[in-house]
């Protein structure tokens, strides 16, 4: 759940039809407003190749403190990617974690650092690391577990420019609906739009994801965005001129998680 991660067809998109659609047709959608705020922490490693069968048995060994944690009630999920895109200095793995509040993100965390999991080998074999905290009111998912998923982050930033309550537009408007449409059908087992709880980065920056229990799922978001564009066609010149191309990043991944 890249900061936890997708896709830059649906995030062009669905970002052009603010301007499309306007603050006035996105107040009368009432069917579509923000949730409580959940948070995610994701813990991000370039780890070298020789060491990426050690960090799956790391991964493994965390287990038990994620999942007394989620019997608890103070996380509400949890899960890793490797990422399948690879560039030079950037992240290869991840794990995240999420919670209704911060304290229960900081009390996993603690409890990582009191088992010694932090200073494991492998992680310390890490050539680069980060570390995110994210803020999310838009998101869902379907209770359960999935091995071997796919996981889509794309990563962008709002012009200076841009309307100062666009991200709540274009997530009421466009983005949750069709995500919720997705997640009926099947396609994605859960979507979060978020933004920094933490700022690491410049403000104005969005971050869109969503996990498919299969390649398939992939393809049938893609579909639905190619409909979407076929039907307007002023969303692409609409999203040109409200987000900064320069900060844009994509990452696909395969991903283990647990949902509550």
């Amino acid at each position: 759940m890249n900061s936890k991660g997708w896709w830059v067809v649906v995030a062009a998109v669905f970002l052009g039809a603010v301007v499309c659609i306007g603050p006035r047709a996105a107040a009368q959608n009432s069917e579509v407003k923000a949730k409580p705020p959940i948070y995610v922490y994701v813990g991000q490693w370039a780890i070298p190749r020789a060491q990426w069968a050690d960090m799956e048995k790391s991964r493994a060994d965390d287990l038990g403190i994620l999942q007394q944690a989620m019997t608890s009630g103070t996380i509400v999920g949890y899960g890793d990617d490797t990422i399948l895109v690879h560039q030079p200095d950037q992240p290869t793995h991840d794990d995240w974690w999420v919670s209704m509040s911060m304290a229960g993100l900081m009390n996993v965390l603690d409890q990582f650092y009191k088992s010694g999991s932090s200073s494991r080998s492998v992680l310390e074999s890490a050539t680069k690391h980060w570390d995110d905290i994210l803020i999310s009111r838009y998101y869902n998912w379907h209770p359960g577990t999935l091995k071997g998923a796919y996981s889509e982050t794309s990563v962008y930033k709002l012009k200076p420019t841009a309307d100062a309550d666009s991200f709540n537009i274009l997530c009421t408007a466009v983005f949750v609906p069709v995500m919720e449409k997705l997640l009926a059908q099947g396609a994605i087992q859960e979507y979060d739009i978020d933004t920094e709880a933490i700022h690491t980065e410049a403000p104005g920056m969005i971050f869109v994801n969503f996990i498919a229990a299969n390649a398939d799922g992939l393809d049938k978001v893609r579909a639905a965005v190619q409909q979407m564009t076929h039907d307007n066609a002023l969303f692409a010149p609409a999203f040109d001129s409200m987000i900064d191309f320069s900060a844009h990043r994509d990452y696909l991944s395969r991903t283990n998680s647990t949902f509550k």
